[in-house]
């Protein structure tokens, strides 16, 4: 999967995080991981969270990540990076 993925996002990238929906505590929250080609946007969010070893919200299209205090679009992009490139780095996000 990791192999299909880097077809998409290449070192340097950027992909774009939503947040689609943070539940009541704050505490956890759907993400969407986007990506910009030529011709689409496309959701890769489903393929992430299946190398990530993360939860896949089929309602909001999404991953699903617990935690607060910190960026949690960045966090995954973060460890995208890492999972892919061995650099958590290698990856720029941008919210949408």
């Amino acid at each position: 999967m990791s192999e299909q993925i880097k077809k998409y996002i290449k070192k340097g990238d950027t992909v774009y995080t939503i947040c689609r929906q943070v539940s009541a505590s704050g505490m956890y929250r759907h993400i969407s991981v986007l990506i910009k080609t030529d011709e689409n946007i496309l959701n890769l969010s489903y393929s992430i969270a299946e190398i990530l070893g993360m939860r896949y919200k089929d309602k909001t299209n999404s991953i699903g990540v617990s935690g607060c205090g910190m960026d949690m679009g960045f966090h995954i992009v973060h460890e995208l990076g890492h999972h892919l490139f061995g650099d958590g780095y290698a990856i720029k996000q941008r919210w949408i």
